[in-house]
């Protein structure tokens, strides 16, 4: 059986026709430029989650140091409603827990000296307990001797004065559904109080302020 010379010259066309290529090259490329691109949003995101929770630390831990000359539940309200307004990208009254503690030393001597969570305050809906104990750990003896923070980088107060340490736990929220990036964030800082003389917190306004506790 022969091939028509014509069909042979049209077969040889098709051969040599590349007028596709380029599309088909694309389509083989297009899923591999998708997920760098996805992957470099998430990457991108991630960084950004990074930053705020860490900047709210430090904004919380630095708000509360500077009050003076006594701290007071309507403090407390204010410094955690700029909480409220930095996180709110992240949504983080949500996804998130902001943990405030007055670290300080418990007045006591011997074997029961050590440091103390004088008062602690919470904001956010994360079911996640302070790292280092809840408020009154410490007061009656030396269950926290070396004060608060990581093992061998423990922060403690001097007797006259306190230190205002917090904790910002989040969620992270993924852009891209899956477990990619799917992790917890979590930043820890501490500030001295500036010029405190009154180291307990009151509730001075009428009526009195909702106290915004850790329970």
């Amino acid at each position: 059986m022969r091939i028509a010379p014509s069909k042979i010259k049209h077969l040889q066309a098709l051969v040599k026709d590349n007028s596709g290529l380029a599309l088909l090259e694309f389509a083989m490329g297009l899923p591999l430029f998708l997920a760098l691109a996805l992957g470099g949003l998430e990457f991108a995101n991630l960084a950004t989650s990074h930053m705020r929770v860490s900047q709210i630390a430090m904004t919380v831990a630095d708000n509360a140091a500077r009050v003076d000359p006594a701290i007071d539940e309507a403090d407390i309200h204010e410094i955690f409603s700029a909480v409220s307004l930095m996180g709110e990208p992240l949504d983080l009254e949500a996804n998130g827990r902001v943990i405030l503690s007055s670290l300080q030393h418990n007045g006591l001597t011997g074997s029961d000296e050590g440091q103390m969570i004088n008062w602690q305050r919470c904001l956010g809906d994360l079911a996640v307990e302070p790292a280092y104990g809840k408020e009154g750990k410490g007061k009656t003896g030396a269950s926290l001797r070396d004060g608060m923070g990581p093992t061998g980088k423990e922060i403690a107060a001097d007797p006259s004065t306190a230190v205002m340490f917090v904790e910002v736990v989040y969620d992270y929220q993924q852009l891209i559904p899956g477990k990619l990036f799917s992790r917890q964030i979590r930043y820890e800082t501490a500030f001295n109080v500036r010029s405190r003389d009154v180291f307990d917190i009151s509730n001075s306004s009428s009526p009195a302020l909702i106290v915004k506790s850790c329970a």
